[in-house]
């Protein structure tokens, strides 16, 4: 009981100066005359006209810590309006060290950053975009799309949402660490090393991006981190596959082996199916997948992760396919998918919206939802029928818990510690169509803007109520129940 009370009583002192001082700034900065009496143990905080005073008693914590937690969360609570105004939660944007490492069209790379002194856990999340595999639609991209291949016109700061949040309210796991977001501006889902040529026209340098992007913030605090998770989404997540090895290699290299990489990858996880149409490859939406990482990998100097090119020589293109390349990772990775994916549905021509769906589409629908939970059996993952950070939930577990429960699993396995209970890291939705969970967002039309029930949405792709009743011998309406719970 001595240690607890010591231990609160440093507590309070370090929570009674840091008040003092805030209220000294809050009310206008300028320092009073130094005081030779101690203060009584009050706090009194200045909110406009009015004073709130909490008394802090220290019997209270041999006697009811439940009554000493509440007063420190009560002082915490009065500290607020000081600490909200000092925080600063733009990350700022940083050019890379070495120029010779750019975006497509030569302007320079860089990463915007927001420190979080103290913190020993580093997040760098690579941005997405598609990308392009040719001279002429890398030309259509630099026109429609430039911020996706130049670093000209790029904000001096960002403000980081989801992961990126700096707020715990919104990012319960992360909110503290050191924040690091890299645009996206080399249109070869980070995997290229190559220059710029007459004969490209353009640089592609992304793998090389990432390399440079972490040798310049070892200088910035990243020599000292104890975990960093690379994280990205769609073509960023994708780059998470292709990039996590070559980060924890190049940190191992450096002589930084203390540092645990992980890997992080949110919808990019996709298939190399064959398409419901076939179409002429022109761009990277009528083009099957495999056709443009083919032509991509040649246009790029794409490079793959050694050992699954060593697994798919001569074919490395396959190494931009999740399930074929997870195999040969090392680091631990976690995978964040929709089951219907808007970006492989479109490649696979499939449109949801717009006009109803045929029967030949439905089935393709539900049988690459299959496919893909295949793929995922024995992988550390959360998949759902749509993604929304906070509010989605597979099974009852929301995505920033299922992240929670996998950065626990690895630190109990380093230490030799059973799995805790009730923490699942592998969570696949069971529903066998897009949308079918309740707690999914409201559903718009694409067209029109307007909201739509998860039966109105069934109805707009094709999907016969009464046929489907009659099918499995139960009555329409107890059908049209099922499908609005989510059943």
């Amino acid at each position: 009981m001595t240690a607890i009370r010591m231990f609160s009583s440093m507590l309070l002192l370090v929570l009674m100066q840091s008040g003092a001082l805030c209220a000294r700034r809050f009310r206008g900065g300028r320092n009073p005359q130094p005081r030779r009496v101690p203060p009584p143990p009050t706090y009194r905080a200045d909110r406009g006209d009015t004073t709130e005073s909490f008394p802090l008693d220290f019997t209270a914590v041999e006697e009811n810590m439940d009554n000493f937690m509440t007063q420190v969360k009560n002082l915490a609570q009065s500290l607020y309006p000081c600490s909200a105004q000092k925080l600063d939660y733009d990350m700022k944007l940083n050019f890379l060290e070495n120029t010779s490492v750019t975006c497509n069209d030569g302007s320079p790379a860089g990463y915007y950053l927001k420190e979080s002194r103290g913190s020993r856990r580093w997040l760098i999340f690579l941005e997405g975009g598609w990308y392009c595999f040719n001279k002429e639609n890398c030309e259509s991209r630099y026109e429609t799309m430039r911020r996706l291949m130049s670093s000209s016109k790029w904000p001096q700061t960002k403000t980081g949402t989801g992961i990126l949040s700096p707020l715990p309210e919104e990012n319960p796991h992360w909110w503290n660490a050191n924040m690091v977001f890299i645009p996206y501006c080399s249109s070869d889902v980070w995997s290229g090393a190559t220059a710029k040529t007459e004969q490209s026209g353009y640089a592609f340098m992304g793998s090389l991006i990432i390399q440079e992007v972490v040798k310049d913030l070892l200088n910035k605090g990243l020599d000292n981190a104890k975990v960093l998770l690379l994280a990205g989404s769609s073509a960023g997540g994708t780059g998470v596959l292709l990039n996590v090895d070559r980060v924890a290699e190049l940190l191992e290299g450096l002589g930084h082996t203390g540092i645990q990489v992980r890997g992080l990858s949110d919808s990019g996880w996709f298939l190399d199916n064959k398409q419901y149409h076939c179409t002429d490859c022109v761009d990277t939406v009528s083009c099957a997948p495999t056709e443009t990482i083919k032509r991509g990998i040649k246009y790029w100097g794409g490079v793959v992760p050694e050992r699954c090119r060593q697994t798919h020589e001569g074919e490395e293109w396959n190494c931009f396919f999740g399930y074929r390349v997870f195999p040969s990772i090392k680091s631990p990775v976690f995978v964040v998918q929709w089951l219907f994916d808007e970006a492989q549905l479109t490649v696979d021509n499939i449109q949801l919206t717009g006009q109803p769906v045929q029967e030949g589409q439905w089935r393709y629908i539900q049988n690459l939802g299959i496919e893909l939970r295949n793929t995922l059996k024995d992988v550390p993952s959360w998949i759902q029928t749509d993604f929304y950070w906070i509010d989605v939930q597979v099974k009852g577990t929301s995505l920033p818990r299922a992240l929670h429960c996998w950065d626990r699993s690895l630190h109990d396995n380093r230490n030799n510690k059973a799995p805790p209970k009730g923490c699942p890291v592998h969570l696949i939705d069971s529903c066998p169509w897009p949308h079918c969970n309740p707690t999914c967002p409201t559903i718009r039309d694409q067209f029109t803007g307007q909201e739509m029930n998860v039966i109105q949405f069934l109805m707009h792709m094709g999907f016969d109520v009464q046929k489907m009743a009659q099918q499995q011998g139960m009555d329409p309406s107890k059908l049209l129940g099922m499908l609005s719970s989510g059943s």
